[in-house]
């Protein structure tokens, strides 16, 4: 298991230049075919981490369930903000994320001192750094996506009750096999992006 202090390289070297509110963004759910992209901005409390923190991809769904809680508990500040499948035919999903994540992080209850992101160029008014990888470099990037994820999973969760046919519950609305045999079966629910599923419905 990787320790929390392992994730803490960028936010030590951004703490000895004297940063002391590092926000951390990470965003999921660019690739699906349905439902929203969710962006989460936090500040973490770098004085006491909260060990299991990791890439949200890397953690079991139990173990993010309970860090989300513990996040939440001990964040200084975060922001969930998701844009929806309507938003994101409209803008692109490179626009959308990128106004999401700007969304999240303006909505912070208190404003950072610099922001660490998962290599995107924001147009926001605070000293920014992208790294590439950040969920699984940064204990503050990490943190962001399993906010971000446990969000996300529990509203496709819920509408997997609403359009039981597309297997939402499991895929979270990514392009599984399964899901692209209900999408040509049954045509497309109100939550399907529509310039993703365009070419699919095409062949």
């Amino acid at each position: 298991m990787v320790h929390a202090s392992e994730l803490m390289y960028y936010e030590n070297a951004l703490r000895e230049k004297g940063y002391k509110y590092i926000c951390g963004v990470d965003e999921v759910g660019r690739g699906p075919l349905a439902g929203p992209v969710t962006c989460c901005a936090v500040i973490m409390d770098l004085d006491d981490l909260i060990e299991g923190v990791n890439d949200s991809k890397k953690v079991s769904k139990n173990k993010r369930e309970k860090l989300f809680g513990q996040i939440k508990e001990k964040a200084v500040a975060y922001s969930v903000c998701s844009y929806d499948h309507l938003k994101i035919d409209e803008m692109n999903i490179l626009e959308a994320t990128k106004a999401c994540m700007k969304d999240a992080i303006m909505s912070l209850s208190v404003a950072p001192d610099v922001v660490i992101v998962d290599a995107l160029k924001l147009d926001i008014p605070y000293k920014t750094f992208g790294i590439v990888h950040g969920d699984a470099l940064s204990y503050s990037i990490a943190a962001a996506s399993i906010l971000a994820k446990v969000t996300r999973d529990t509203y496709m969760t819920h509408m997997a009750t609403e359009y039981p046919q597309y297997d939402f519950e499991h895929n979270m609305g990514y392009g599984t096999a399964k899901h692209i045999a209900a999408l040509k079966q049954f045509g497309p629910c109100p939550i399907h992006r529509q310039t993703f599923i365009k070419g699919i419905l095409a062949k």
